[in-house]
C-alpha cells in the first residue's frame, strides 16, 4: 500500500483507491476466508483461557448473526448498541452489523445507565447486544427506550425472553449476501463527548476503514511485515482500540491479539505478548506510563517481538519516548487524529526520524494544515487551530441529526479540529492545547458538560463546574468544583457519595478524582460559570 524509502516518496507515490462498492465486514473477514486455516484472533480471556478464529470460523458465524438479526427484522441503516468488552462476540458483531448495511454504535463498559440511556434514545438503536454483566443496566432503561425492540445476551440472561447470543448465533444460515454497501453508507455511529452539552454521535461511512489504512500502516513501520501480530489493550469500543488497530490488521489479513482484563496489569500484558509474539502495539500515554513504572527492564524479562509502538489520545512526555528506546528497544511513533478525523498526523520511525516533542508529519493522503481565525492559513512557527483539508476518505459523514454542529465542525474546506498547534519548517505538527474545555485524561476524551449535568443531580450539589486539572499518569485528571446546598456537611462521606454517583451512573473514568467545595462559585453578570477564575485558583 505505501512504497518508498523516505517519508517524500511515501507521500509521493501515495494514491488513494476508493471502490464504488465497499463493506467492512466483507473486507476484513470475508475476503481472507477462501483460506480456511488463517488465524484471525487470538483471545486470551480469564484464567488465561484462549479461543482462536479463523477468518473463515468468523465468516461462518457472523453470517450466522447477521441472518438471526435480519430475522429480528433489523434492517439496512438500522443502530446497532455494542454493549460488550474486548471479546470474540464484540468482533462478530461488528462483522454482522456491517455485511447487513446496518450501523455498529459502540457502548464502553464502562458507561452507567445515564451513559448507555442517552446514546440509545438518541440515536434511535433497535438492538443492543450485550453481556450478563451489563444486561441489567439495559433491562433498567429499556422502559425509556420505545424503539429498542431486540436484545442479545453474550451468557445466561435469566429471562427466557432474551436470546442467548450463541444459541440465537446458531439458528441462523451459515451464507449471506452482505449488503451492497457504497463507501459514503453509513456503518459505524460513535458518540463524542464535547464541552457543553450531551455527547454527539459521530457518523462514519464504510469508507472509514479505507481512510485509515495509510496513516494505520505508516505509523506501524511500513505495516504490514511477515509475522506481524496486533495487540492493543484498549477497549475495541474506543475508536483507539477498533480503528487503530483490530479493524486495520485484520484488513491486511494479520491477526489480532485480543487481552483486556478488569485492570490492566502490565506484567500480565507483557507476558501475554511475549507468549504470542506480539510485533505491534497500539497504546495511551496511561498504558505506557504504567508499564515504565510496575515492570523494570522489560525487553530482557520477556524477550518481546515488538518491532512498533504507536500512541495516541493525548499529548505525550519525551520521557515515555526516551523509556520505549532504552527499555522496549523500539522508537515510539506518536499519532494524532480525532474520531471525527482519524490517524491523519504521525511518526514511522522506519523512514524518519522521530522528533521529540512534536505529534509527527502529515501521514500519507491527508492534507493537514494550521490556520488563524479568518480560516487563512499561517506560516511556519505561528499558533492557529490544526485543520484537515476536504474532501478526505477518513472525515466523518456528519454528527447524528445534528445539522448545524456538522457545519460548524466542516467549514470553509476544512475540518477544523479545534485544537492549537504549530509547524516548523520541516512540516512537523506540535500540539500547543485545546480550543476549547476538553480534558483528555488516560487516552478518553472527556466533556465536562456530561459531568457537571450528571453532578447536579446529586441531592448535595447545588452548582458544579467541572474542569482538567494536570496530572502525571492520566495527562488530566477530572476535578469538580461543588457548591453544596444548603444543610449538606463538605466531608470525606459526601466527597465519595458524588465520586460514586458519578461512576455507577455515567462513566467509570469521568467521575471527579479531586473536589473542592465552595462557598460561592464565581459568576458572570448573565449567571454563566467564570472558569477562568476556578482555573486561577
Amino acid at each position: 500500500m505505501l512504497s518508498g524509502n523516505t517519508y517524500e516518496e511515501i507521500r509521493r507515490n501515495f494514491r488513494w483507491r476508493i471502490p464504488m462498492r465497499y463493506n467492512i465486514g466483507v473486507d476484513v473477514c470475508d475476503k481472507w476466508a477462501r483460506r480456511e486455516k488463517r488465524l484471525a484472533l487470538v483471545h486470551v480471556g480469564p484464567g488465561d483461557q484462549e479461543r482462536r478464529f479463523t477468518f473463515g470460523e468468523l465468516k461462518s458465524a457472523s453470517n450466522r448473526l447477521a441472518n438471526g438479526l435480519q430475522s429480528a427484522e433489523i434492517r439496512r441503516g438500522d443502530r446497532v448498541g455494542i454493549y460488550l468488552p474486548q471479546c470474540p462476540e464484540t468482533l462478530l458483531s461488528h462483522l454482522a452489523v456491517y455485511k447487513l448495511g446496518a450501523v455498529a454504535m459502540p457502548l464502553l463498559t464502562l458507561f452507567g445507565p445515564m451513559a448507555v440511556e442517552h446514546r440509545m434514545k438518541d440515536s434511535g438503536a433497535r438492538c443492543v447486544i450485550t453481556d450478563a454483566e451489563r444486561l441489567p443496566i439495559v433491562l433498567d432503561i429499556r422502559e425509556r427506550l420505545p424503539e429498542l425492540t431486540t436484545i442479545l445476551c453474550v451468557g445466561k440472561a435469566g429471562d427466557e425472553t432474551i436470546p442467548e447470543f450463541w444459541s440465537f448465533l446458531g439458528r441462523g444460515r451459515a451464507d449471506f449476501n452482505p449488503a451492497p454497501t457504497a463507501p459514503d453508507d453509513p456503518a459505524l455511529l460513535i458518540y463524542t463527548s464535547g464541552t457543553t452539552g450531551p455527547p454527539k454521535g459521530t457518523l462514519h461511512g464504510h469508507r472509514l476503514l479505507l481512510g485509515v489504512l495509510p496513516g494505520f500502516a505508516f505509523f506501524h513501520n511500513l505495516f504490514p511485515r511477515a509475522g506481524d501480530l496486533m495487540y492493543t489493550p484498549l477497549d475495541w469500543a474506543y475508536i483507539g482500540g477498533s480503528y487503530d488497530a483490530l479493524f486495520p490488521a485484520l484488513h491486511f489479513g494479520v491477526p489480532v491479539l485480543g487481552f483486556r482484563p478488569r485492570k490492566f496489569d502490565p506484567d500480565k500484558a507483557f507476558r501475554v505478548m511475549a507468549r504470542h509474539g506480539a510485533t505491534n502495539l497500539m497504546a495511551v500515554p496511561t498504558v505506557l506510563r504504567k508499564m515504565r513504572s510496575e515492570v523494570e527492564n522489560p525487553q530482557e524479562r520477556y524477550r518481546l517481538r515488538l518491532r512498533s509502538i504507536t500512541v495516541g489520545g493525548e499529548p505525550l512526555g519525551e520521557d515515555i519516548a526516551r523509556w520505549c528506546q532504552d527499555r522496549l528497544g523500539v522508537d515510539l511513533n506518536e499519532h494524532y487524529g480525532q474520531t471525527e478525523c482519524d490517524m491523519v498526523v504521525g511518526f514511522c520511525s522506519a523512514v524518519m526520524p522521530v522528533k521529540p516533542g512534536c505529534m509527527g508529519k502529515a501521514a500519507p493522503g491527508h492534507e493537514v494544515a494550521i490556520i488563524d481565525a479568518d480560516g487563512q492559513p499561517l506560516p511556519v512557527g505561528e499558533q492557529g487551530e490544526i485543520v484537515v483539508k476536504r474532501p478526505d476518505p477518513v472525515m466523518f459523514l456528519g454528527y447524528w441529526n445534528q445539522p448545524e454542529a456538522t457545519a460548524e465542525k466542516v467549514a470553509g474546506g476544512w475540518l477544523h479540529t479545534g485544537d492549537l498547534g504549530q509547524m516548523d519548517d520541516e512540516g512537523h505538527f506540535r500540539f500547543k492545547g485545546r480550543c476549547d474545555e476538553l480534558i483528555e485524561s488516560g487516552g478518553y476524551r472527556i466533556g465536562p458538560g456530561e459531568i457537571e449535568d450528571c453532578l447536579l443531580r446529586h441531592p448535595a450539589v447545588q452548582l458544579a463546574c467541572v474542569l482538567g486539572v494536570p496530572d502525571p499518569v492520566r495527562g488530566q485528571k477530572v476535578k469538580a468544583f461543588i457548591v453544596p446546598t444548603p444543610g449538606a456537611t463538605p466531608n470525606d462521606a459526601l466527597e465519595e457519595s458524588i465520586r460514586r454517583h458519578v461512576r455507577d451512573r455515567l462513566e467509570a473514568h469521568a467521575y471527579p478524582r479531586e473536589i473542592e467545595f465552595l462557598e460561592t462559585m464565581p459568576l458572570t453578570r448573565s449567571g454563566k460559570i467564570r472558569k477562568a477564575d476556578l482555573r486561577k485558583r
